[in-house]
């Protein structure tokens, strides 16, 4: 079902939650405060951290739950979250429930209902980065929530064919197939590796994990990368991951995951966001932790 939002929270102050793993270094809650208190609202952001707490998505029931019992507006979800929460909603916007990820919990009317604004969020950043980008023959790497949400954003943006590489293959077919019922039969592919279809691709999506402060790392073997194959990535912690570096390295165009820290208080408040002030905030606060 739906949630559409009619109006904003009665209280000039807001209590919100981020929900992952291994977010302590988190810039978002500063984020969305800050863009707030931009529309005169107070936003309290909790660090609700399953790794912190020694626990596991089994803990989302109750997470919820009592996130719903305190008065929160809403949760933002991810890292590993994405998909295990859907069991325990009410309900999933449309976006949400096509993508089978939610990053976004709304509790509205006694109803906590999930959307996703992972593609749309991903989308923006990557238009203004790479506005001329070739978007012919695409490799996405990861077919997880994030992975799933940008598949959808990138064959909505035009992507001619989209190659899906995951580990889980079974994961990564059944989502072919799905967007092949809804974009058109055979502009979805799942290969067994990256070095299967990136030699012949024109871009690169980046949909996993790997770069993250708190799993750095290249996702695919670095000979693999050139100059002429453009490299956008999901990752924004750090927001130079070691896939970006190696990229510009050989001089190739790329996007950075600052689009994906866009996002949500729009659900949250009903507050237009500012995207581009939302997203100067974002790269500010990277340059301070950064020095």
């Amino acid at each position: 079902m739906n949630a559409p939002l009619t109006s904003t929270p009665t209280a000039s102050k807001v209590l919100l939650g981020l929900t992952g793993a291994g977010i302590q270094q988190s810039l978002t809650p500063a984020m969305q405060e800050q863009e707030a208190a931009a529309h005169g609202l107070r936003l309290h952001y909790q660090l609700i951290d399953l790794d912190k707490a020694g626990v596991g998505v089994e803990a989302l029931p109750q997470l919820i739950e009592s996130a719903r019992v305190m008065g929160y507006a809403g949760l933002n979800i991810t890292y590993p979250c994405k998909q295990a929460v859907i069991p325990q909603l009410d309900g999933l916007s449309d976006e949400a429930r096509a993508m089978g990820a939610v990053n976004t919990v709304v509790f509205r009317d006694g109803q906590a209902i999930g959307h996703n604004t992972d593609g749309s969020g991903w989308a923006w950043g990557f238009v203004r980065a790479l506005p001329q980008a070739d978007l012919s023959r695409v490799v996405l790497l990861g077919t997880g929530g994030a992975g799933s949400a940008i598949a959808h954003a990138a064959l909505r943006l035009g992507v001619g064919h989209l190659w899906l590489v995951d580990t889980d293959i079974s994961r990564s077919q059944a989502l072919a197939d799905s967007l092949n019922a809804l974009y058109g039969a055979g502009r979805v592919s799942a290969a067994t590796s990256a070095r299967e279809v990136v030699p012949g691709a024109t871009g690169l999506i980046h949909a996993t994990p790997t770069g993250m402060a708190k799993l750095p790392g290249l996702p695919l073997d670095a000979d693999l990368l050139r100059a002429d194959l453009w490299v956008a990535e999901v990752v924004y912690l750090p927001m130079e991951t070691a896939l970006l570096k190696a990229a510009r390295a050989l001089g190739a165009p790329v996007s950075d995951g600052g689009g994906m820290a866009v996002g949500a208080i729009e659900l949250f408040t009903g507050c237009k966001a500012d995207e581009q002030r939302m997203r100067q905030h974002f790269l500010a606060m990277v340059a301070a932790r950064s020095a």
